[in-house]
């Protein structure tokens, strides 16, 4: 019998298309082990015997390191159509700070983002107020911000834990336009890819054409974004070439043939099941190949658009729009590729192995809405992801360490060495961070890495700090390697103490201790 937490959960991995796979895969596993012990009281031989069991063991056993990654990490996802609001003071409930296991990675897509164009051209020369109120929020824990991409109201925030900053590379962002024919960003969509230990992830928030009777065109939206979006990287040049892609935002499918009356009544008893066969998305997953590859978890919680705003009411004004699940979170693992009939056996058997040797189980924890936030008419969606895989690589780019003692009473020595080869330039620089740092251009100060020569695979590189770039009152700080082809912080150092400078007293920004007293 399967344990109860499994029936909660939404599982699936990278060996297969079908969600299914990994309860597939416990079904065969029991069937090794049952020909196991069959064979074990019906062999006569011991020699046959003997033979028998050790195959059988051997295929049971590679079916268990097939789908068992050795390390866990935990996703969480937001998408919310804000119109045009400005952020609440709050974002604790929204990101689930608290929550445990501990968040690796926050991905948050936001749609409808103010703007107008003097607020886009504020935007641009400094972070917009959503982004400040994420960052103020996770920076505190922890959290720096990788990377955005913004297309008018259309924007998409990549956070991870500090300590995985060396292991996220070939970072890059695009978009698509959709709305007026293709020319104008009001709709679309805009995506991120990164390696993530090795592991090739994709993140699309999409906004697609409004009102009920556009279902069609929502996909064909969606269809030529995953068609058009594109990437330079020669292994995943496309959307769907990613190992693992996520798709949120404000989808706009609707609840299809009920009547207002009916819909509120199911919503207010609980019985959302009674909708799920209306649902446009649902309907057209039944019919659309492409979207089949696509997995949701149950739509549990209440639809969550169109709402008076600052209220947990559906929409009373003259329009009165019908509840509907607009906002939603997908993923798709990419599917197993068929074996060509004019490859040999030899060769098909060779790429099954290196694809399953590094094998992705995405594991859906919670789906749910946030039905406390009441700035726009749409409540925020949030979904929870164990991304359990075997990691391709655990060894920085670049590794980097402070020497000796530092403080702003005297110049400041650092060392690095490149511990393998990569695309290094002598325009990379070498950050000085706060701890709680929020960006890779958060730095207090910077020195350029050695000028005239890229370095040798290991040397180690020793760089001098100007005491007067120091900062004054010390603190916890750590070094951060920042590529500059790369876009990233490719090695981190532990964090240091930098010891408060004599010349902080003697400038007054801070109190002089004599013999224990504050002076």
């Amino acid at each position: 019998m399967e344990p109860l937490t499994d029936s909660l959960r939404v599982r699936s991995d990278s060996t297969s298309s079908s969600a299914s796979q990994g309860s597939k895969s416990k079904t065969v596993l029991r069937q090794r082990l049952s020909q196991l012990l069959t064979c074990i009281e019906d062999m006569s031989s011991d020699d046959e015997a003997s033979e028998e069991v050790s195959r059988t063991l051997e295929e049971a056993f590679q079916l268990c390191g097939r789908f068992i990654p050795t390390d866990a990490f935990r996703l969480h996802i937001v998408t919310w159509n804000v119109a045009t609001a400005e952020p609440p003071e709050d974002a604790t409930s929204l990101l689930q700070l608290d929550a445990q296991p501990p968040t690796d990675l926050y991905v948050i897509g936001l749609q409808e983002v103010n703007a107008t164009p003097v607020r886009f051209i504020t935007d641009l020369i400094s972070e917009d107020s959503w982004s400040h109120v994420f960052m103020d929020s996770l920076a505190p824990r922890g959290f720096v911000k990788v990377t955005s991409v913004r297309m008018q109201g259309l924007l998409l925030l990549l956070f991870a834990k500090q300590i995985h900053l060396p292991y996220i590379r070939n970072i890059q962002t695009t978009y698509t336009r959709t709305g007026v024919f293709g020319y104008w960003g009001n709709k679309g969509g805009v995506s991120v890819r990164f390696s993530f230990y090795g592991h090739m992830l994709c993140f699309l928030n999409c906004h697609l054409a409004a009102h009920m009777n556009n279902a069609l065109q929502r996909v064909d939206e969606f269809e030529y974004i995953l068609e058009t979006q594109d990437f330079d990287i020669y292994d995943t040049p496309q959307i769907r070439d990613h190992k693992v892609v996520f798709w949120f935002g404000d989808l706009n499918f609707r609840i299809a043939d009920h009547g207002l009356h009916f819909l509120r009544s199911s919503i207010n008893s609980g019985r959302l099941n009674l909708l799920w066969g209306k649902d446009q998305l649902i309907m057209m997953k039944k019919k659309e190949a492409f979207l089949q590859e696509f997995e949701e978890g149950p739509l549990n919680f209440k639809p969550t658009y169109k709402f008076d705003r600052n209220s947990d009411t559906y929409d009373t004004s003259g329009k009165k729009r019908k509840p509907a699940w607009t906002d939603r979170i997908l993923w798709r693992i990419k599917p197993k590729p068929l074996p060509s009939e004019d490859d040999d056996e030899k060769a098909s058997t060779s790429t099954d192995e290196e694809q399953d040797e590094y094998p992705v189980l995405v594991t859906q924890d919670k789906y749910t809405s946030d039905m406390s936030y009441g700035v726009s008419d749409h409540k925020p969606v949030i979904a929870t992801f164990s991304l359990e895989l075997r990691k391709v690589f655990d060894t920085p780019l670049v590794r980097v360490s402070p020497v000796g003692i530092w403080s702003a009473d005297q110049d400041a020595l650092l060392t690095y060495s490149v511990l393998e080869d990569f695309m290094s330039s002598t325009w990379d620089w070498i950050g000085l961070y706060k701890v709680g740092f929020k960006t890779a251009s958060d730095y207090e100060t910077f020195v350029w890495v050695r000028e005239k020569e890229l370095p040798e695979i290991n040397e180690v590189i020793q760089i001098s700090v100007d005491k007067g770039q120091i900062p004054l009152l010390g603190g916890q700080y750590v070094l951060g390697y920042y590529s500059t082809n790369m876009q990233s912080i490719t090695g981190l150092s532990d964090s240091f103490q930098i010891l408060e400078s004599k010349r902080a007293v003697m400038e007054g920004l801070v109190p002089e201790d004599i013999n224990g007293v504050n002076k």
